[in-house]
């Protein structure tokens, strides 16, 4: 049609399009903006159209269309009005615009359709909404006619049934839970775990699914939402094997922990405890034995500019904030219970990973007592091998670096490749620039005339002397083995109690390294030596280069 018959067909209409709009929306704002939309539609569509047989059928239908759209984004919910009138009404757009229709059924309606299946939701929203010929269905879909008409009055019982039963949300509807923390176990992958659990919806449904196996429209009744926004964020969530779907329910594939005061309480004890018995003996042993003065212990950690002549090396109170760690982490894994493997328990995940993921709901109200030891950016122990040679590190609040990405591992390679070619050869302006801006390394001088570098870093040389340090702390850990059962055991069994019974075999595993490269037992060795004045607070200088150090493998 021309431009000028199209601007005269539409003004005509102006007055009832917005007669039918202020009928159907909550205020005149509302009605304003749809009858906007629905006169835009029109005037597009009539633009490129010679052929309208039936006038007002084409102006209702785009009409109806454009309010179809408008009750999707405020749907409401509301008993008591016949699903057939309804449907009735959605089948038949040419009705008129007068008719007296109660849209918030409608809008009631709109929202049990989300709890059709995909299919059935497709042939619905098609047939009803986008006003097509069954037929043409049929064929987009490449199913038999009669499957179509089942699938539409099976769906209109399914609605009915639905629009007679009043569904019940839980909690999470109206209070929402939120992951405070993330703990990996294994190897990282390319995503990290803000783009698994990306939005509290996503939180919300593994929440939902952590003890019971639940459909789709189960975990929508729960959080109160659509069934399409839940069906495709589960979908996601299990492609990387954070859901399970069995038999159309989906389950939870990690560890969600709700810790308790009582559970934190004894935590803290255990460990406390624990530590205390440890990391004193493993301190005077490692200040007494001589053995921070063995020349395959190298470090020139300074705070000082590096100088061209000397090679400082490091404080003791340095050496030791990386040492008493590791060696709490790594001696006496003879001792561990290994009776369940890493393979056994953890996931492989499209993007490269394979783990075990761990993420924490903190409940609001928590009593802890006033010595609780709190975990602050904490992350570790890390470590990567490369070339025979590994790097292990912590993070924590004493040290002063990003936390790990998941470029972390090709970042930790660089590193060892970097340190191995620096034994033999200069390093280039730009590869000391990386390694000093991640506090690895120090430079002094002229790169290109007098110049020197230094480590930063602690670096065990030998495998001799590896040996002997983690010889120090299995002495110490066999000492104490029975304390250490005896203090454990009931923590073991409340944690496994705490868990849902599908998850309790990935627990176990990870309650085997109690007391070994477990962050919480590294922890409390680091503060209850604080505590008692035996560690000192690193410099400012040290924080970058702190609890990282490089050995062969």
């Amino acid at each position: 049609m021309k431009s000028q018959d199209v601007e005269k067909t539409i003004t005509e209409y102006l007055k009832p399009i917005f007669g039918f709009a202020l009928k159907r929306c909550k205020s005149i704002h509302d009605a304003e903006d749809l009858s906007q939309e629905i006169a835009i539609r029109a005037f597009r569509a009539l633009l490129v159209k010679d052929d309208v047989a039936d006038m007002g059928k084409f102006i209702w239908t785009i009409a109806h269309n454009t309010l179809s759209n408008y009750y999707r984004d405020a749907a409401k919910s509301m008993v008591g009005v016949s699903v057939d009138e309804i449907a009735e009404l959605i089948a038949d757009p040419c009705s008129e615009p007068d008719l007296d229709d109660n849209t918030e059924a409608i809008h009631r309606l709109q929202t049990e359709i989300a709890y059709l299946s995909k299919l059935q939701r497709r042939i619905v929203i098609a047939y009803y909404f986008e006003n097509r010929r069954q037929a043409d269905i049929a064929k987009e879909l490449g199913i038999p006619l009669g499957t179509i008409k089942w699938h539409l009055f099976e769906a209109k019982k399914e609605l009915k049934r639905g629009m007679e039963t009043m569904r019940n949300a839980s909690e999470l509807k109206f209070n929402p839970i939120k992951f405070d923390s993330y703990g990996m176990n294994g190897y990282v992958g390319k995503k990290s775990p803000e783009e698994f659990f990306r939005s509290a919806l996503s939180q919300n449904i593994c929440y939902s699914v952590r003890n019971e196996a639940k459909t789709v429209n189960e975990i929508a009744d729960d959080l109160g939402v659509s069934p399409v926004y839940v069906e495709t964020e589960a979908d996601f969530l299990a492609e990387y094997g954070f859901l399970r779907l069995e038999k159309g329910k989906y389950l939870v594939n990690f560890l969600i922990s709700e810790p308790t005061s009582e559970l934190l309480t004894m935590q803290n004890d255990m460990y406390r405890r624990a530590a205390a018995l440890f990391a004193k003996d493993l301190y005077d042993e490692l200040t007494n034995s001589g053995i921070l003065d063995d020349p395959d212990i190298v470090c020139n950690q300074t705070d000082k500019p590096v100088s061209l002549t000397e090679s400082p090396r490091a404080d003791r109170n340095f050496l030791l904030w990386t040492l008493i760690p590791y060696i709490a982490a790594c001696s006496g894994e003879k001792l561990m219970d290994r009776h369940i493997s890493f393979e056994e328990v953890a996931t492989y995940r499209p993007d490269g990973a394979h783990n075990i993921y761990n993420a924490t709901v903190v409940p609001i109200h928590l009593t802890l007592p006033e010595d609780y030891v709190y975990m602050k950016n904490w992350s570790g122990p890390m470590w990567n091998v490369s070339g025979g040679r590994m790097l292990w590190q912590i993070n924590s609040e004493w040290s002063d670096r990003e936390p790990p990405t998941p470029n972390f591992s090709e970042d930790v390679k660089r590193v060892l490749s970097l340190y191995r070619r620096e034994e033999d050869s200069a390093l280039s302006k730009d590869e000391y620039a990386w390694l000093a801006e991640r506090g690895l390394i120090k430079t002094g001088g002229d790169y290109d005339g007098n110049f020197k570098s230094s480590w930063q870093i602690v670096i065990l040389s030998s495998n001799e002397i590896r040996d002997k340090l983690l010889a120090i702390g299995e002495r110490i850990k066999v000492k104490y083995q029975k304390d250490f059962d005896a203090l454990k055991a009931p923590y073991v069994e409340a944690m496994l109690k705490s868990v849902p019974a599908h998850l309790r075999k990935m627990k176990q595993y990870e309650l085997q390294f109690l007391f070994h490269s477990d962050g919480w037992f590294l922890l409390h060795c680091i503060t209850v030596l604080l505590k008692n004045g035996k560690l000192k607070e690193p410099t400012k200088g040290q924080k970058k280069s702190l609890t990282t150090i490089i050995l062969n493998r």
